[in-house]
């Protein structure tokens, strides 16, 4: 079992992972560099380095190795072991033992274990993806020379610089602000008679309202007998409603109030949440299908009632 590849994934984690009986790998995160003799930018990453004084088993590579190989904590330690004593052997043959993505170890002339990092490898998660750039360097002309070169052939004459008249552009200016000036008072004065156009349509077509209902003459054929409904009328929860609900889609306008409450019983027994208005000007009693907050609900209603059969009924805007 080779054991440098799993040394190399915890690397990626951890910033010591320590061979029982041999030394241990450190990281240490090294921030970006630039070599301004090679024109060459190095993303941050993990420098790998060794220390042969660190050998105490922390259970990391073995546990590490038992997991990913599947076989007991035990048998991952005895790997370990023999593998640490391969290693020590070849040393001894003053071999050089090559770690994949790791790098390279051997003994000195002292006998010391020296390691050499070589890897392509950055362990520095943060910097994945980031490579090695080399950027040319910037050529600036030294024009000093060429100008003192061609000074020695032709002696250049500065002229004194002709001063423009930039008078025109206050005048200008001026100009700019009367126009926007302008501009601003006539885009008020088309909102003001906008507005006071529209004002004047809505008092018109009211007006055709109230005539409407002035003209309207109403006749209920074989009256019914008088009853008496379950319904107190609460003039005071009427007036709330025409305040907060001003649009209301009419049924028709009855000069009797026992008429006019028949007419709500017969709207609401319909699914309608009809009611009646107090009595306006004309000394008629308005009979609503219903009451809106907006013109634009009311239209809706109005527009379903007269698919549903009634084709008179209408918005009124108290």
């Amino acid at each position: 079992m080779k054991i440098e590849k799993h040394i190399s994934a915890l690397l990626y984690r951890y910033q010591c992972v320590t061979i029982p009986g041999f030394g241990a790998f450190l990281t240490e995160i090294r921030p970006a560099q630039h070599n301004a003799v090679s024109h060459t930018f190095y993303p941050p990453k993990k420098v790998v380095s060794f220390n042969a004084n660190v050998k105490n088993n922390d259970g990391l590579l073995a546990n590490h190795i038992a997991q990913t190989e599947k076989i007991s904590y035990e048998a991952a330690v005895e790997a370990i072991s023999d593998m640490v004593k391969q290693w020590k052997h070849s040393l001894n043959n003053m071999d050089v033992l090559f770690l994949k993505n790791i790098g390279q170890i051997g003994l000195n002339t002292e006998g010391n274990l020296v390691f050499t990092p070589d890897t392509p490898v950055n362990y520095l998660t943060e910097a994945f993806g980031l490579s090695t750039v080399i950027s040319p360097a910037i050529k600036r002309e030294e024009l000093k020379a060429v100008v003192e070169e061609l000074e020695e052939k032709a002696p250049i004459i500065f002229t004194p610089e002709r001063k423009r008249d930039y008078s025109y552009l206050k005048y200008a200016a001026v100009f700019a602000l009367l126009i926007g000036g302008g501009l601003f008072g006539y885009k008020n004065y088309n909102d003001r008679q906008a507005a006071a156009e529209t004002l004047a349509v809505q008092n018109a077509v009211q007006a055709k309202v109230e005539q409407r209902i002035q003209q309207a003459t109403f006749f209920i054929e074989n009256p019914l007998p008088a009853v008496t409904l379950p319904v107190k009328e609460d003039t005071e929860a009427i007036t709330d409603t025409v305040a907060t609900l001003p649009y209301h889609v009419v049924a028709g306008a009855y000069k009797s109030e026992a008429n006019a409450d028949k007419a709500v019983a017969n709207l609401v027994t319909k699914g309608h949440k009809a009611h009646r208005l107090e009595l306006n000007k004309f000394g008629l009693y308005p009979v609503v299908y219903g009451s809106y907050a907006t013109y634009n609900q009311a239209q809706d209603s109005a527009r379903a009632i007269r698919i549903n059969g009634d084709k008179e009924a209408w918005v009124l805007v108290k």
